[in-house]
């Protein structure tokens, strides 16, 4: 499955600024039955989002029309516990494209790669400056330049680099998933076997 292109992404932000989110209260797992990645967004943050009659808490971030963008900003270790899948594809389809934290869990990192989310690490001090910022004025927009592998934050100007895995930055500027990269290299591989001896 192809996803959007990648490149630069200029956007408000929705700040979380809780640590240790673990991937059950991203996506509780009474809504893993299903195999589609789609409707997940709906669950996003569910039993934090929602009270027990479905009815809107009204102090939870999702909730408050003040902040709204494409890219979600959460505490130190984001996407911690299970390694479910559902984690980031309810990140993706609630609508963000980016995910900044001072520390990943690794399998919810690379899952969201794998799916077209951009996980973006940054130091403690510069993810409290972001957090500041967007305190400050909800309005505040961040630059994240893939190509560049640079986080900036527009009102400041302050900017940071982040690592990023060659291969999956090449994909995610591409729009490719694993299936979408190998069809695209399909020639070369064929080639390659037809001139490699048994």
């Amino acid at each position: 499955m192809a996803y959007d292109k990648f490149k630069v992404l200029t956007s408000t932000a929705v700040p979380l600024p809780i640590e240790n989110v673990d991937t059950d209260q991203i996506i509780p797992a009474r809504f893993l039955k299903a195999t589609e990645r789609k409707g997940f967004g709906d669950n996003l943050f569910r039993d934090w989002r929602y009270n027990q009659d479905d009815s809107p808490k009204e102090d939870f971030v999702l909730n408050n029309p003040k902040y709204s963008g494409k890219i979600l900003v959460g505490g130190k270790n984001f996407g911690s516990g299970s390694s479910r899948e559902h984690a980031a594809w309810s990140v993706y389809d609630y609508g963000f494209r980016c995910v900044v934290s001072s520390f990943f869990a690794d399998i919810f990192k690379n899952n969201c790669l794998n799916i077209g989310v951009l996980p973006v690490q940054v130091s403690p001090a510069f993810l409290a400056d972001i957090f500041a910022a967007i305190e400050k004025d909800a309005s505040t927009e961040l630059v994240i330049d893939l190509p560049a592998q640079s986080i900036t934050i527009s009102s400041t100007g302050a900017t940071e680099s982040f690592d990023i895995n060659t291969y999956k930055k090449g994909n995610m500027t591409n729009g490719f998933d694993d299936i979408d990269y190998l069809l695209n290299i399909k020639d070369n591989i064929r080639d390659f076997a037809a001139n490699t001896p048994l």
